[in-house]
């Protein structure tokens, strides 16, 4: 729960607006370390969307390189003078691409993810004889039988395939320097709980664990006997500790684990302190027991449920309208607590995901000791719009 000295540090401002914990955020930085046991973080920039942060958190030691969410956002942070950015998903941006093959330097520190002859084919007629550093995808879903259990994103699930694609780009002007395999059916979903849904999804974890290990290591053995990689990644905030206790992984991905959302509450594993909040006014009162506040209808992206919605940080024991919910332009929210607000008090939210939110703020209001140190910019706030 946000505390009461963050919660006092903006009690003047005018909301909404997105306040930072700043010394939560360190914290979780240095636990997620901790839960990597040695192997590197590269950090994924979609989960963060504040430059200065990226930077602040890339200056410790654990942390090395970008995970970023496209080119055009991989462009702007090497601009911006980040370097060893593995763009996570293919691109298809000519525009993008073009400005990629005009630079030498942004050359040397971007790769570009691939998972098909259709990839190559596309980046041959987009930029020529330009050499593109490449990472291929590699699926890292369970399957049992027919079911398919995890992200759907790459057809590459085996050596054999695995070694097709590489002597595909082994005849294009382009070099292989890395793979990537992410199981988001053990990272990205939570598992707390005694009920026979969190047995069931613990269990599955577990044999998606020992499917990775195996079929994970041998992909990676395999492409290794032809080119040297200069990384294999893997894992997320909710797997660090199986991905990197795995050995075949030479980096770990992680991001969403330092502003500790709300899905991230759902772990049996680990639990990060929530750093990141919106600050959203009372700004009228349509009867006791209720307050509404503006704005606070950010929903978070996936399978639309109610966990995707903005959770209710403070004050505890307020709940959404069942006819309303969280709106565009206001939000009603009803319990006890509303009949202690005044106008112009500040509501606590926090998103179920992490860096979503800051697609909706120009800044963020960095608080620590529980003082305001600092206003940065986010991604919207510098005009970077992927």
């Amino acid at each position: 729960m946000v505390t009461s000295r963050t919660r006092h540090a903006v009690a003047g401002l005018d909301g909404p607006l997105a306040v930072l914990d700043l010394d939560a955020a360190d914290r979780n930085a240095e636990s997620l370390i901790r839960r990597a046991g040695g192997v590197p973080i590269r950090l994924a920039s979609k989960s963060i969307r504040v430059p200065e942060l990226l930077k602040r958190v890339l200056a410790l030691d654990g942390y090395a390189g970008i995970l970023a969410f496209s080119l055009p956002e991989a462009l702007e942070l090497h601009n911006d003078g980040f370097t060893d950015i593995v763009v996570a998903y293919p691109t298809v941006n000519k525009r993008a691409l073009a400005s990629l093959a005009g630079s030498a330097d942004a050359l040397a520190t971007i790769t570009l993810m691939i998972d098909s002859v259709e990839h190559i084919e596309f980046l041959e007629h987009a930029v020529g004889n330009v050499p593109l550093r490449l990472c291929i995808d590699i699926d890292g879903s369970l399957r049992i039988g027919s079911i398919h259990i995890g992200t759907r994103r790459s057809p590459i699930r085996i050596p054999e395939q695995a070694l097709d694609l590489l002597g595909r780009i082994e005849s294009s002007p382009f070099t292989t320097v890395g793979l990537m395999c992410y199981e988001g059916q053990i990272a990205g979903v939570g598992n707390a709980g005694k009920g026979a849904k969190a047995r069931a999804v613990r269990g599955m974890q577990g044999r998606s664990a020992i499917d990775l290990t195996e079929r994970r290591t041998a992909i990676v053995r395999a492409v290794r006997d032809r080119v040297d990689l200069e990384f294999v990644n893997g894992g997320g905030t909710g797997s660090l500790e199986s991905s990197a206790g795995e050995g075949s992984l030479t980096e770990v991905a992680a991001g969403s684990g330092i502003y500790s959302p709300g899905l991230f509450d759902g772990y049996e594993h680990f639990r990060h302190e929530p750093s990141l909040f919106a600050a959203v006014p009372v700004v009228r009162r349509p009867a006791p027991g209720w307050v509404t506040v503006f704005e606070g209808g950010w929903i978070a992206s996936g399978p639309a449920g109610a966990d995707r919605l903005p959770h209710i940080d403070w004050p505890r024991g307020l709940a959404y309208s069942p006819t309303e919910g969280p709106g565009e332009v206001q939000t009603p929210l009803k319990g006890k607590a509303a009949d202690t607000l005044n106008l112009g008090d500040h509501v606590f939210l926090r998103h179920a995901k992490a860096g979503e939110l800051l697609e909706h703020f120009p800044s963020v209001t960095a608080v620590s000791g529980g003082s305001i140190v600092d206003t940065w910019k986010t991604y919207r706030g510098r005009g970077w719009r992927f």
